[in-house]
């Protein structure tokens, strides 16, 4: 299947990268190859290390990106495990990375892989398809504490004990198979007024067991701080995230790298050792044009973060 897929924020993160033609850059996440392609290009005897845990995507960026040659390495694994990499492929320090956090356009369009509340699907939602947790374990295996603490922890969702007890209730008469399945027992768990304000019911829940299937906010604070110390001088770091648990996240590791301290304010002398290691460029978020969000709607909750390492 083909699917339409629009880079967010391309201009904004390859503008912030200060890409150099014979630079080492990471894909952390590679999709269908946009902002990959976009550094691609602007490299002469440097690499770019494209990484995905979708084998898909790998697949089709290796079609898409193959007149590049040896100047693109794909890599199929988590990017949260790119200090591995980096050390597999006996790479110490490198020039630039780009981390395009969340689900692709691509994944959400196929209904195939159970991402949406739009379409009738299978419960699934994983990104990798080689890993065993999908959507189908959590909604069925875990217990009404668990769920409602998932619904309430990653989707903000304030009827989230409500809906937990539905499902197990439902699940004790049969097996919650379909992405129809929960969405018809999310709505019937919300107060009238609730199915017709802002966005669809079904959406804080379905990024809920998004985040929990993927474990998408796990160790994030860690390898942001990991890669940004992998950074030659000057090199930068460019984050986009797409939820407010995402972006507090990035910010938090972004301040944490320019503190120079973090003894108590009461102490006499200095015992930490911590250093500044970053400079934090982009003191408010970068957010989508008006002229990109015209074109892509789904770009309208992106915030790109940027640091420098010192």
């Amino acid at each position: 299947m083909e699917f339409k897929h629009i880079s967010v924020l391309k201009d904004e993160c390859i503008e912030n990268l200060n890409i150099k033609p014979d630079g080492i850059y990471i894909d952390g996440t590679l999709g269908r190859g946009g902002h990959s392609e976009e550094i691609l290009k602007r490299l002469s005897s440097g690499k770019l290390i494209a990484v995905d845990k979708d084998i898909e995507a790998i697949n089709t960026a290796q079609e898409r990106l193959k007149e590049y040659g040896d100047k693109l390495i794909l890599v199929h694994d988590d990017f949260k495990n790119l200090i591995d990499v980096l050390d597999g492929l006996s790479i110490d320090k490198i020039d630039g990375v780009l981390l395009d956090l969340g689900v692709s356009s691509y994944q959400i369009d196929n209904p195939e892989r159970g991402f949406s509340y739009r379409y009738d699907a299978k419960l699934d939602m994983r990104m990798d398809q080689s890993q065993y947790l999908t959507a189908f374990n959590v909604i069925n295996e875990y217990n009404e504490a668990q769920l409602a603490d998932i619904f309430f922890k990653y989707g903000e969702e304030k009827f989230s004990k409500r809906i937990a007890r539905n499902i197990v209730e439902y699940r004790n008469k049969q097996s919650i198979r379909t992405t129809k399945q929960l969405v018809d027992i999310i709505e019937k768990s919300l107060p009238e007024k609730e199915l017709h304000k802002g966005s669809h019911p079904a959406k804080r829940v379905f990024q809920a067991v998004r985040i929990e299937v993927n474990q998408e906010l796990k160790d994030l604070d860690k390898i942001i701080q990991d890669l940004a110390l992998r950074l030659k001088v000057g090199g930068r770091m460019c984050v986009i995230s797409f939820h407010s648990l995402e972006d507090r996240i990035v910010k938090q590791a972004f301040k944490y790298l320019e503190l120079d301290c973090i003894c108590d304010k009461s102490a006499p002398i200095c015992t930490c050792n911590k250093r500044q290691d970053v400079k934090i460029i982009t003191k408010k978020p970068i957010l989508p044009k008006e002229e990109e969000l015209e074109y892509n709607k789904r770009a309208q909750s992106a915030k790109l973060r940027v640091v420098e390492r010192i």
